[in-house]
């Protein structure tokens, strides 16, 4: 089976391919065209275009063409769920979804910058995805500190001392970020942590790894999510305002995702939360 896409790809037109290849159609044969040929190209084909807008294998809500490709063959792999977290962080520049995203998205961009032929582009990749699968399986639990105690030893007296310098003194850009997000939550708009490590001029990997010794040992979209729970609760003793109105006007894309974020954070269901505030 013939499977198409843009050409110059480089976070999910690679995972994708891999995922075919491994788990859905081992003989796939994977075509890299100009944006404006892949539907003409698959139409005349007979091809199976992915990761482009207006075709069924796409991105969908807030998650990337990788995850269709689980949902649509019902792939049932609690490693591949690991691994399409990395690669929804990492295509959609969300790396606070996971640690290894910034990683995997530098990776590829330096690939892609280096290698003008996609397809191999895409043998390397195979190579890296395969790599990560492991990672994924066995190893995503092991550090690499663990097979080394002295090496454990310094990092233990490094983050104690550095536990000790952040209760001196918090570096000058938490002040900023805790202005920006409180923008945010005002204004019930959205950046991602690279746009914030753009405008501050930080390193997103930085970033990314030092933000929870500041912000309430969260990471970035946590302490977003629990800004705008806390919001919500404040909204509530407007009784004008409905449940899905307060998820509306605080970010969420729905009542129900709402309720599940209230729930974590909070530990009972808004409704029942709302009705104990109105008691009182």
């Amino acid at each position: 089976m013939d499977w198409i896409t843009r050409e110059r790809p480089k976070i999910d037109r690679i995972a994708c391919p891999w995922l075919i290849k491994r788990f859905i159609d081992p003989n796939a044969n994977i075509l890299f065209v100009p944006t404006d040929d892949v539907l003409k190209v698959a139409e005349r084909t007979g091809a199976i275009p992915f990761d482009i807008p207006g075709v069924e294998y796409s991105h969908y809500a807030d998650q990337c063409t990788f995850d269709y490709f689980l949902k649509k063959h019902q792939i049932k792999d609690p490693a591949l769920a690991r691994l399409a977290s990395i690669v929804r962080g990492a295509d959609t520049d969300r790396h606070d979804l996971s640690m290894q995203s910034a990683g995997l998205e530098a990776i590829f961009s330096g690939l892609a910058y280096n290698i003008s032929d996609d397809h191999q582009l895409l043998e390397i990749g195979m190579i890296i995805y395969d790599g990560l699968y492991s990672w994924s399986q066995h190893l995503y639990k092991k550090q690499h500190s663990n097979d080394s105690p002295i090496e454990n030893l310094f990092l233990q007296i490094y983050h104690s001392y550095l536990s000790k310098k952040q209760k001196e003194k918090s570096p000058e850009w938490t002040v900023a970020i805790r202005e920006l997000i409180q923008d945010q939550i005002d204004t019930n708009t959205t950046l991602s942590l690279n746009q914030l490590s753009e405008g501050l001029d930080l390193s997103p990997s930085y970033l990314s790894r030092e933000f929870s010794k500041y912000f309430d040992n969260l990471n970035y979209g946590e302490y977003i999510r629990k800004k705008r729970i806390e919001k919500s609760i404040k909204l509530m003793s407007d009784p004008t305002l409905s449940l899905t109105d307060i998820a509306y006007l605080t970010g969420f894309s729905d009542q129900s995702h709402y309720t599940r974020i209230f729930n974590k954070f909070i530990g009972c269901n808004p409704s029942l939360y709302r009705k104990k505030i109105l008691k009182k």
